[in-house]
């Protein structure tokens, strides 16, 4: 039987421990990455989806860049980018993203965008037109997709895929049963159908899971499971942190040795690497898993 540190939910609910503490985004190279973002009118997850990790990754003069706006069509209730009916998407995004990257000289790049419901093909060309610009300019530079559920539009997906980007990931985000209340427009097994696609089109393929929304143990071994069944190679496991009241709560603080649990039990599982700790999140050091 695993046993796992227990925290007093009601005692300790709404104060961070002390392992979720992180620096304030100072410093040259933050400024520079800031400056960069400013200049060609980009939109970042960092930013948009309030990362805990965004001082550490822009101080190191990287970035993960969000595509077609920054207004999502979904309504999931753990995340922080804002939700509505957004605008025309910008057919010149792809130029801009592709030299603020070879202008910052990133060697591996991470690109995601919001769900675009709307568009027929959800945003589809312009993930290919992106990943293609970032690799005519900076035809070095590896690349992570982030994409987005495309709601069993398989040649939109198709086309999001094929690009050339190293590693594709779409974030389960949690377990299956917290997923009408947690992701209401998502489906469990239409995203574990989109991972099982990007594997057989021969993509190495990649997903998240926030930890504290009221999940059990032998719900996340679950996913786990579902997850190796449909081809998944890299797993990454954070803690989910409440981005205003309006949000889900944070029912749980996860510490710092389930984690640690977890990601031995993932690779025990098969997968083939795992990230997994409190502040980890989906682009957490992003360039690791490129030739897993």
């Amino acid at each position: 039987m695993i046993e796992l540190p227990v925290i007093p939910s009601e005692q300790q609910r709404k104060k961070r421990p002390d392992w979720l503490r992180v620096k304030l985004p100072i410093g040259p190279e933050y400024a520079k990455v800031r400056k960069l973002v400013d200049t060609y009118k980009l939109h970042t997850i960092c930013e948009s989806g309030n990362c805990p990790n965004m001082g550490e990754c822009w101080g190191a003069g990287t970035a993960t860049f969000m595509i077609l706006g920054n207004v999502c069509t979904r309504s999931c209730t753990f995340c922080a980018v804002a939700t509505g009916r957004p605008n025309e998407y910008d057919t010149d995004e792809p130029r801009r993203v592709a030299e603020a990257i070879l202008l910052m000289k990133v060697k591996h790049a991470v690109i995601t965008s919001v769900n675009r419901d709307e568009l027929k093909d959800r945003g589809a060309e312009i993930w290919y037109q992106t990943v293609r610009a970032v690799k005519d300019v900076s035809p070095t530079t590896t690349i992570e997709t982030l994409i987005p559920d495309t709601k069993g539009n398989w040649d939109a997906l198709t086309r999001m895929i094929e690009a050339g980007q190293e590693v594709v990931s779409h974030n389960m985000e949690t377990v299956e049963r917290l997923y009408r209340r947690v992701r209401p427009q998502a489906r469990y097994e239409r995203s574990l159908e989109q991972i099982r696609r990007t594997k057989d089109f021969g993509q190495r393929t990649k997903s998240g899971i926030m930890l504290g929304l009221g999940e059990t143990v032998d719900e996340v071994l679950k996913a786990m499971d579902d997850l190796v069944e449909h081809g998944l190679d890299i797993l990454t496991l954070g803690q989910y942190l409440q981005p205003t009241k309006m949000h889900h709560e944070v029912i749980e603080w996860i510490h710092p040795e389930t984690f640690a649990m977890y990601k031995e039990e993932g690779l025990k599982r098969g997968l083939k690497y795992v990230e997994s700790g409190p502040l980890v999140r989906s682009s957490y050091h992003a360039e690791r898993h490129v030739n897993v």
